[in-house]
């Protein structure tokens, strides 16, 4: 069965702020190789999907940018425009309504656009696993993590003590999705070694995903199906952008993964990160002796535990007696930021944009 690639990438990446721009989000910046991030996303399914078999779903503004970044292997007509930002689950219908008019019926993974993975071969074995349960049991797949430490800024995954099928087998029936947690409650989660962080990678059948729409969000799926018959023709653009602000803001989690039955998990550990925010790059970059990533032309006296960024052929960066500092240089703005305030960059966004400043976001 043919295995298709939809990469999830309208995230406007306000954490990464001041390098990341509402045109040049997260997913279109080298933030972790000398390849945008889009790109190292391919790459890391490039043994197990085609490039030719990747379709990416961003917002009409990033478009463009999209077009100039992405490899020229993907079809641009593969590159789905949303008129407006709905969450997850109605860009996931509207890839299936393509996947199934394009092909009848296709194996989808619906992916996150700017993870880091360090162990690429475990990766495509999970991925590999994952297309065969889709393929073979009509499950609604989804691919958790082994947590390393008692996060509070992700998701969890409950699930079952018993593996589906024989003792062998890696995959899991899903009990329960759970929010963020506080500290006490990360800490029960891993202790228990029943819960998985929520990757936000999936795998199915595009009929098996559009038949739970079906089920379970009635209202969304009989509006984007009223335009199928648009969907590859010349009326596609405007039959979606006349529907989609009819259409819920609804993650896939709440909208399906929640409430289907056939839904089950896979236990991983293949050197995820998500890079959520500046301080994650510790975690994919090597320290020097005083624990700081360094990406910048930098001279340091008495640094400790920094992430200090600038842009190619930047200026120089000095530090004096500072720690536990995040500090990003580029052309038109500077971020000085503790580094247990590097999740909050994005309420700088949104001051920016109180104050009218939109020639910084």
């Amino acid at each position: 069965m043919k295995r298709i690639a939809v990469i999830m990438a309208g995230g406007g990446g306000t954490r990464f702020w001041p390098l990341s721009r509402l045109a040049t989000p997260k997913q279109l910046i080298k933030l972790t190789s000398d390849k945008v991030m889009i790109n190292e996303t391919i790459d890391h399914f490039a043994k197990t999907i085609s490039r030719e078999d990747t379709f990416i779903v961003t917002n009409c503004d990033q478009v463009a940018r999209m077009d100039a970044c992405v490899y020229p292997e993907v079809d641009r007509s593969h590159i789905l425009s949303e008129p407006l930002a709905r969450n997850t689950a109605p860009c996931i219908l509207y890839s299936a309504l393509v996947i199934e008019k394009l092909y009848g019926d296709a194996l989808m993974a619906v992916l996150p656009a700017d993870h880091h993975i360090s162990d690429l071969k475990e990766y495509e074995r999970i991925l590999d696993l994952a297309f065969h349960t889709a393929e073979t049991t009509d499950q609604l797949v989804t691919i958790g993590l082994w947590p390393t430490f008692p996060s509070t800024g992700y998701g969890y995954i409950r699930f079952s003590e018993n593996p589906i099928g024989d003792d062998a087998s890696e995959v899991y029936r899903l009990q329960r999705f759970v929010e963020k947690p506080d500290l006490l409650r990360a800490q029960e989660y891993v202790r228990s070694g029943r819960y998985l962080w929520n990757s936000g990678m999936f795998i199915w059948k595009a009929s098996v995903i559009l038949k739970a729409f079906e089920t379970h969000m009635p209202e969304m799926y009989a509006a984007m199906r009223a335009i199928s018959d648009d969907i590859r023709t010349p009326a596609e653009a405007s039959a979606v952008a006349r529907v989609y602000p009819e259409l819920a803001s609804e993650s896939i989690d709440y909208a399906i993964m929640e409430k289907a039955k056939n839904v089950c998990v896979i236990p991983s550990e293949f050197g995820w990160n998500d890079v959520g925010s500046w301080d994650a790059l510790t975690e994919v970059f090597p320290t020097d002796d005083d624990k700081n990533v360094i990406r910048a032309d930098h001279l340091g006296i008495d640094t400790e535990n920094c992430v200090v960024s600038g842009t190619k052929d930047g200026r120089l960066i000095a530090t004096l007696g500072v720690k536990d500092l995040v500090i990003v240089d580029t052309p038109d703005a500077l971020l000085v930021c503790h580094r247990s305030r590097a999740q909050d960059v994005k309420k700088l966004v949104e001051e920016l944009k109180n104050r009218g400043r939109r020639d910084l976001v």
